[in-house]
């Protein structure tokens, strides 16, 4: 499992190097589609590993807040029964922001060793015990981790339009024609 890990993260440096997309007008309709595909792919790892590095960092923060506000300590029942309103709390739909693609990557790519040991679940279980200055190193490494990520993405993103635009343009000049998807 931790090799498939391994080869989605890569990808991800193969991908992210500004070569991937050098040289465009010279690679074939099928390559063009294989890169953007892979770009694609590897946007929905990077989507769930942030998404889930934003909910730990909402579950922690959430941990910050109660202790500015004075609030007690809650035993787990208490900590469980407030996940709904926590995991909610920071959910904004953006104006422009891209719609999430719905893909099926496999359960390695999905792992969550990397986030696991910035703050993983029994860190999130014992936030309570934490002081907090640790309270504020876990925000801190997984701000950076969220942060790394959405660079990744932003990337892609830029990836992805660039193979889309040329595509496009092979189509609107001619170079391309849709009845050749037919045959």
């Amino acid at each position: 499992m931790a090799g498939s890990l391994a080869v989605v993260d890569d990808k991800l440096g193969s991908v992210l190097d500004p070569a991937y997309v050098a040289g465009l007008a010279d690679l074939t309709m099928d390559e063009l589609r294989a890169r953007r595909a892979v770009c694609q792919s590897l946007e929905g790892v990077m989507s769930f590993r942030r998404r889930m590095a934003q909910g730990r960092l909402d579950i922690v923060g959430a941990e910050w807040r109660r202790r500015e506000m004075g609030e007690e300590s809650l035993d787990s029942a208490g900590s469980v029964a407030q996940l709904p309103d926590v995991l909610s709390e920071g959910f904004v739909q953006r104006s422009g922001a891209r719609a999430a693609a719905v893909i099926d990557p496999d359960e390695a790519a999905m792992d969550t060793k990397e986030l696991d040991a910035i703050v993983g679940p029994g860190v999130l279980a014992s936030l309570a015990g934490l002081s907090d200055d640790e309270l504020k190193e876990q925000i801190r490494r997984l701000s950076a981790y969220e942060q790394e990520l959405s660079e990744h993405r932003r990337v892609l993103h830029e990836r992805l339009d660039a193979f889309q635009a040329e595509i496009t343009r092979r189509y609107q000049s001619g170079e391309a024609s849709v009845d050749s998807l037919l045959s």
